[in-house]
């Protein structure tokens, strides 16, 4: 009786954590509220992501709202038709800068697409000020009793496009003989460079502070959770800060927040793209994050005071990183001098396991040529060098089975004290040198592996997109075909703890398999139902998880069933006492 009620229970609970389930992942993943063509349209969805005001943001961001969408489609083609524009053109970034501010408001990523269709727009990150999904970094001055340059300011180029050879400079001269000058400089990845100077031809002194700054809309921001931070972000004192989202600088005292600590870059972060300012070594400035009302934001870099004589200038040059999270370009720009820049990937706390698994993954990445074959061929490795731990396990397994005699009998001694049937139950396994975990180390193992590789997937941009075979074209995403709408022949899309895929049904069947082949040997009827009920209800739970993680455990089951035949084959007194407590446990039934 006890035994029917664990087991309704059990049941009962299962169907919660499956509603629990399927709540849980539209919270932290949610799925823009809009059909995927109207998604393919949005410059702005893959800006770094987010929703519209009236829609949460989505996992990767963009705007959400299709009269969002169209605004800023026809804003864009308003603005960057001006032709007080001076043109970017390097291999990793197209775009433009506005003459009137010097605002660097237009900024596409050549390499990156929005969505996996080769015809998809490519990404874009920046867009200028008023739009739907204005985002920009600025350069200028505040003065204190001489006029400087404003947003409002037409700026003289001396150049018509800006190049990784050929650098522009902007300058505008005020009424009392100032004359200000903003030089760009851009790499061949995502770094632009700044030098601002003044030069003062004037009869006295001038007081001017340098800044810099990025603006933005959180309406385009991917969703902040908590395994992957997206929001302010910036390293102090050598330490990064994932600490600070939009909500905490919307709620802070005078909508602001003042990191501690000496800046040593600053900005803002979504899953894939940053946008990062870097000041100067040896210089001083101020930092802090800030609202301005109506979703808009700003990271601030406000430096010291310069005084600059009749006849004498002043220089200072900041760095602007706006691009992708590409792990080896960060880590260049660290190698070069950017204090923990490679950190703005949020690896977390586990990162010295995560970043060798990405790096593994990486290097068999350029060895095969497909993401999906490297998973495989991770998944081989990490059960290769498991394969002694195996040999371990099922020695263990031996030495259980054959003390079960000797359990049963204690337990039927003891059955009216549990205690006590513990207490004989832990001698005997002292006495006869027997570990009753020793057969779950090869899953704890797997375990670090696993979240490694979960990470790597939901946060390394060099996964976005990556197609394996057939049907699977981004093994960052969900499996995309789902057997309950007939692989979408169907006009809807299941929730998702029913949206079971092949992979999701290839999990469950090689789980089953896989503990077909170890007899629940010492467990009750009860925990034996429940044990084998777990492939099924692992096949539920894994179905919305990117595919490539499911594709990693699938070749991870299919290996160990391998790996216990050739055990079985080599210790067939093992298989056949396994198949004797089977047949026995049948015959009992």
């Amino acid at each position: 009786m006890d035994k029917n009620r664990n087991l309704i229970l059990a049941g009962l609970l299962t169907v919660l954590l499956f509603l629990g389930w399927d709540a849980g992942m539209k919270y932290f993943y949610p799925q823009p509220a809009k059909p995927a063509a109207e998604a393919s349209q949005a410059p702005a969805a893959a800006a770094s992501g987010g929703s519209s005001s009236a829609a949460k943001p989505t996992r990767e961001g963009g705007l959400a709202d299709p009269a969002a969408v169209a605004a800023e489609q026809k804003d864009l083609a308003a603005d960057l038709a001006s032709p007080d524009r001076v043109a970017i053109d390097t291999p990793m970034v197209h775009g433009s800068i506005n003459l009137h501010g010097a605002l660097l408001d237009d900024l596409t990523l050549s390499k990156y697409r929005e969505t996996e269709a080769k015809d998809s727009p490519p990404v874009r990150l920046f867009s200028p000020a008023g739009t739907p999904a204005q985002y920009y970094g600025q350069f200028g001055w505040v003065g204190e009793g001489v006029q400087t340059p404003d947003a409002k300011t037409l700026w003289q180029a001396d150049g018509t496009k800006l190049t990784p050879q050929t650098p522009v400079t902007l300058k505008w001269t005020n009424n009392a003989g100032q004359t200000f000058a903003i030089r760009f400089a851009v790499d061949q990845d995502y770094m632009v460079t700044t030098t601002q100077s003044i030069a003062n031809a004037g009869a006295a002194p001038v007081v001017v502070k340098p800044f810099a700054l990025v603006n933005r809309t959180d309406k385009t921001a991917s969703i902040d959770t908590w395994t992957i931070h997206s929001g302010p972000i910036g390293a102090f004192d050598g330490s990064v800060s994932f600490s600070t989202n939009y909500k905490d600088v919307t709620k802070a005292e005078g909508g602001m927040v003042t990191p501690a600590g000496k800046a040593n870059w600053i900005g803002f972060t979504d899953i894939y793209w940053l946008s990062a300012l870097v000041p100067d070594a040896g210089t001083k400035a101020d930092t802090d994050f800030r609202t301005l009302g109506s979703d808009i934001f700003r990271a601030d870099l406000i430096y010291a005071p310069q005084t600059v004589a009749p006849g004498a200038s002043a220089t200072t040059t900041t760095r602007l990183f706006a691009g992708a999270k590409e792990n080896a370009i960060l880590e260049k720009y660290e190698s070069a001098g950017i204090p923990h820049f490679s950190l703005a990937i949020d690896w977390g706390w586990f990162r010295w396991f995560e970043k060798p698994i990405f790096a593994l993954l990486d290097w068999l990445f350029k060895m095969v040529g497909n993401f999906g074959v490297a998973i495989i061929a991770l998944t081989v490795i990490v059960r290769g060098l498991m394969f002694p731990v195996a040999q371990r396990q099922f020695a263990s397994m031996a030495q259980m089975r054959a003390v079960q005699p000797k359990m049963k009998a204690i337990q039927e001694r003891y059955k009216d004290d549990k205690q006590k049937q513990q207490e004989e139950i832990m001698k005997l396994y002292r006495e006869e040198k027997v570990n009753p975990l020793g057969g779950c180390l090869p899953m704890f193992l797997q375990v670090p592996v696993f979240f490694a590789l979960y990470k790597v997937l939901m946060l390394t941009i060099e996964m976005r997109h990556q197609p394996f075979v057939l049907w699977i074209h981004d093994l960052s995403a969900p499996d995309p075909l789902h057997i309950l709408n007939l692989f979408g022949l169907l006009p809807f899309t299941p929730p998702s703890f029913l949206g079971i895929g092949i992979l999701a049904l290839m999990l469950g069947v090689t789980m089953w398999a896989q503990f077909k082949l170890n007899p629940t040997a010492g467990m009750d009827p009860a925990q034996a139902q429940m044990m084998g009920l777990m492939p099924w209800f692992m096949m539920f739970v894994m179905a919305p998880f990117a595919a490539g993680l499911l594709i990693y455990w699938i070749t991870s089951n299919l290996l160990t069933i391998a790996q216990q035949k050739f055990l079985y084959s080599r210790h067939p007194q093992l298989k056949a006492q396994a198949a004797r407590e089977t047949k026995g446990k049948s015959k009992a039934g």
